[in-house]
This record gives structure tokens, C-alpha cells and sequence, in this order.
């Protein structure tokens, strides 16, 4: 509508519904008579008013939001307070009926970190692989309002993962399931029955790193590399 032609846009992340994308990243080839300075403004208003674009920038050939990125950043927010959530965060915070261990939550989540094939917390796709590396799972409470802020971060993640991840957590923290037990999953060649997906809305994308200029065709090729797991 803004540039009055087609636009194919290509993101870093492609989220659930009703997860939520504070650091989002995309890509769209455009004429080189737009603007591109001036198009985060120009896109505020034509977006709905909970979508907006940040900034925008010329970026090289060999960029490609999703092939290019080295890793993504996500976090899941949740509370186990009496009360709920705060009205203010109800929309981007799980409330949780019972208390959470988060000790022994993150003891069960160093035994994940790794690369590791993690089908039994992936809904599987046609073709694709499930071998991913999960470089950071900690679970952190803030002091005053007691709400969990799950920190987790890999390479790529494939459908469902994170939510899959803090389902199995969810049941080490209440008690539920012993902290060898998400580790122990790692062993299934399928997705595991007894892991629920936590809810959508207290996941956020919030960051995506990318290597440097130089680098970004040498990591685009090797992220379309079909991965195995070394023996």
C-alpha cells in the first residue's frame, strides 16, 4: 500500500500466533528509488497499532534475515504470584496457578544446553531438521513483583521449541516431573506426549544477531547445510 507494489518479505523469526516480536528482523528487496530513511515513518501509518517498524537500512546483497542470523533471543515471562499477573503485563505474562521451584528449573535446564537433535519438543516439518544448539536456558526471578524471565537462546529453533522447552520446565518447577526429566527426552527419536506446549503470549522474540558484513554469505550457506549430529 505504501510503495503501491508487491512486497515479498522475508523474517529472522517466524513466531506462533500470539507470540510476541519486540526484535524482529526482516528483509524485502525494494526499487532503488524508495526512501528507505524515511520509511519507518511513512509504515507507522499506514500499521495497525500494535505493529510498527523500528528503523530501516540499506543492507548488502548477500543479507537474508532468516539464513544470515548466527542466533535468536527469546523470553518467556511467567508468575506464580498469588494474585496473577500484573494488569499491565497480562498480556505478555503467563500466570501460573502454583509455585515454582526456579532452582530446580534451572538445574533441569543446564541438563538441555548443547547441540542436540530436540524432535521430542519440535513439531516436526517435511523436510526439515530438528538438530539445533541451544546456547542459553536460564530462568531468572526479579526481586518485588516475583515474575520468572526465562532467557533463552539458540542458533535457530524449530516449531513450537521454546514453548515445548518451558512446558517441560513448568513441570520440573512444580514438582510434577524430576529435573533429569527434560534431559532425558533428548533420547526419543519423536515428539514426546508428556511435554504441553506452554501458552503463546508470554513468549517474545526480542533479539537476532547477526555476523559481520563479510561474513554473511560464508553463514547464510552454512545455515542451509541440512545438519547431523556428530557422533
Amino acid at each position: 500500500m505504501v510503495l503501491r507494489e508487491d512486497v515479498s518479505l522475508t523474517v529472522a523469526g517466524r513466531t506462533d500466533a500470539g507470540v510476541h516480536a519486540s526484535g524482529q528482523v526482516a528483509h524485502a528487496d525494494l526499487p532503488v528509488s524508495v526512501d528507505v530513511a524515511g520509511l519507518a515513518k511513512r509504515l507507522a501509518r499506514a500499521l495497525p497499532s500494535d505493529v510498527r517498524v523500528f528503523s530501516a537500512r540499506v543492507v548488502p546483497f548477500e543479507f537474508d534475515a532468516r539464513f544470515s542470523a548466527l542466533r535468536r533471543h527469546y523470553e518467556y515471562r511467567v508468575t506464580d504470584a498469588e494474585f496473577g499477573a500484573h494488569p499491565l503485563r497480562r498480556l505478555d505474562t503467563l500466570a501460573w496457578p502454583r509455585p515454582l521451584d526456579v532452582s530446580a528449573m534451572n538445574v533441569a535446564a543446564g541438563l538441555l544446553l548443547g547441540e542436540h537433535d530436540f524432535c521430542a519438543f519440535c513439531k516436526r516439518r517435511e523436510g526439515a531438521t530438528t538438530i539445533r544448539e541451544l546456547q542459553r536456558l536460564e530462568l531468572v526471578r526479579a526481586a518485588g513483583d516475583g515474575v520468572i524471565t526465562a532467557f533463552v537462546s539458540a542458533d535457530a529453533f524449530c516449531h513450537s521449541m521454546v514453548r515445548s522447552l518451558i512446558g517441560a520446565l513448568l513441570a520440573v518447577g512444580e514438582g510434577r516431573k524430576a529435573v533429569e526429566w527434560p534431559g532425558s527426552l533428548l533420547s526419543l527419536h519423536g515428539r514426546a506426549s508428556g511435554v504441553t506446549v506452554a501458552p503463546a503470549h508470554g513468549l517474545s522474540l526480542v533479539r537476532v544477531d547477526f555476523p559481520s558484513d563479510s561474513e554473511l554469505a560464508a553463514r547464510a550457506e552454512a545455515t542451509r547445510r541440512v545438519r547431523t549430529l556428530s557422533s
